[in-house]
């Protein structure tokens, strides 16, 4: 059982208990210690996951005598709050979120995502690629281009052997109950129930998905979650580094940045097959990252159960991608796990001289282990691990790089993502040149490896990709967003 018992500021409470982010199990401990029937776990479980109360008082399945003597026994919901937030020009939301004990974290709300998922071969990689190619915006590869302009494969074009089709070989896992839940993607519809929540039923949902609407809501969005606060990974050309490692969180600060941001949202989580609120906003379709503050693999034991809290959320882990920065023993763990998210390796370099420079935890597993360790994870037919790639101006963006990266991963059932580094104050690297992403990019293509530019979401507010650093200090503008 999971107790807050880190000293904390003036006026919280040391010792509460967070009910967020316990399992079945767990929840039913909770009852029977305090003599109730083990169906009040149920309950409990169904408002903590479900309906996604923010307060005790919120759980009117149970009666107020027992929301008193939970309250009494020192448990709280434990979510953690949002207290300072910026808006993008581009409709990213960054939060800062602040746990328990005081510590801080940051997670970002992109809705449209940011064409991450695309060539993973997971419904969400369908989806993105389907509706780029009905907007017109995918042109194929074998089309010429104007110079300088990354070239993106649509799922529907003939691709290079090897190259995925943005199909998944399975989709979500059928209605299967876990220790959070259903973690069926049909059991995404969030009921809310309760009294608490008919103020909220009556408001309009806010839009969610990308910047195509439909019928007063977004099909879909990203939110890109921490798992650490602070990294003891030290990225040099990453803002998160220069924090150092202060602590762990936990599965339900993990998961829970989830559920206050889809809170702050409206968001209710759906199937996407066109069912209406009752609001009529379209059932949202969500996406996550883990690829926030922190290394996920670092803090193992808490991400994957917060994987299933999440599947208990009703998000499916086909949903879900997690990003490392190479922790070879964790890969290993990971490729044994019965119910895993999508891979992400940030490779960031095409050997290991370039990579012990710019990432040093290369001197402790190196390119070739790593790759070792991701070949041995049993991926479905048509399921493909992601390999990121900041390009870095002058650093790791020339031809020879990109020929290196195809040697690297030639017979490998991979995709790359790469990614123009994004500034911050304090770091000595600079951009690519329009020119060197295209040949770069063109590179890989040609090479048989599919291959994806991802769009940065939120540089202006410090949210994107490598760019997360507690905001809190004077010198960037931070916008309250009504609620």
């Amino acid at each position: 059982m999971a107790t807050d018992s880190i000293t904390v500021g003036a006026g919280r409470v040391v010792g509460e208990k967070a009910l967020f982010g316990m399992a079945a199990e767990e929840l039913r401990g909770v009852v029977e210690g305090l003599g109730l029937q083990k169906y009040r776990a149920v309950q409990l479980g169904d408002a903590l996951y479900k309906q996604r109360v923010e307060r005790l008082e919120e759980v009117t399945t149970l009666p107020a005598e027992v929301r008193e003597r939970l309250a009494a026994e020192g448990y709280r919901v434990g979510l953690p709050e949002i207290v300072q937030t910026a808006k993008s020009v581009d409709g990213t939301e960054r939060y800062l979120m602040r746990m328990g004990d005081g510590e801080t974290v940051e997670t970002v709300w992109m809705p449209g995502g940011d064409g991450g998922e695309r060539g993973d071969g997971s419904e969400a990689a369908v989806e993105e690629e389907g509706e780029d190619t009905e907007q017109g915006s995918v042109t194929p590869a074998s089309q010429d281009r104007s110079p300088g302009t990354p070239t993106v494969t649509p799922a529907s074009q003939d691709r290079s052997p090897g190259t995925p089709t943005g199909n998944r070989e399975q989709g979500p896992p059928g209605l299967s109950k876990g220790k959070y839940g259903d973690s069926d993607s049909s059991s995404q519809n969030d009921e809310r129930k309760g009294s608490q929540n008919d103020e909220r039923e009556g408001e309009k949902q806010s839009p969610c998905g990308n910047d195509k609407q439909e019928a007063g809501g977004y099909k879909r969005a990203t939110i890109c979650v921490s798992s650490q606060v602070g990294c003891a990974v030290n990225c040099q050309f990453c803002l998160t580094a220069k924090l150092g490692m202060r602590r762990n969180l936990t599965a339900g600060e993990i998961a829970g940045q989830v559920a206050a941001v889809l809170n702050r949202q409206r968001v209710r989580i759906g199937s996407g097959k066109g069912v209406e609120t009752p609001a009529g906003a379209k059932i949202s379709r969500i996406n996550l990252v883990f690829m926030g503050m922190g290394e996920p693999f670092l803090n193992y034991d808490a991400f994957m159960k917060s994987v299933h809290v999440l599947r208990g959320m009703g998000i499916p882990e086909s949903r879900m991608t997690v990003s490392t920065s190479g922790i070879e023993p964790s890969i290993r763990r990971f490729a044994e796990e019965p119910v895993r998210p999508k891979l992400a390796l940030s490779l960031n370099a095409s050997n290991d001289a370039v990579r012990r420079e710019i990432m040093p935890i290369t001197k402790k597993w190196d390119i070739a282990a790593l790759l070792e360790a991701v070949r041995a994870i049993p991926f479905g037919k048509r399921e493909y691990v992601t390999f990121e790639y900041v390009l870095l101006g002058g650093v790791n963006d020339q031809p020879k790089h990109a020929r290196e990266v195809l040697a690297l991963l030639k017979g490998m059932k991979a995709k790359v993502n790469l990614i123009v580094w994004n500034p911050g104050p304090g770091i000595d690297y600079r951009q690519p040149t329009a020119e060197d992403v295209a040949v770069f990019h063109r590179m890989l293509i040609d090479g048989g490896i599919p291959t994806f530019t991802r769009r940065p979401r939120g540089r202006d507010i410090f949210a994107a990709c490598g760019q997360l650093k507690r905001t809190v200090e004077p010198g960037l503008e931070l916008v309250e967003i009504a609620r």
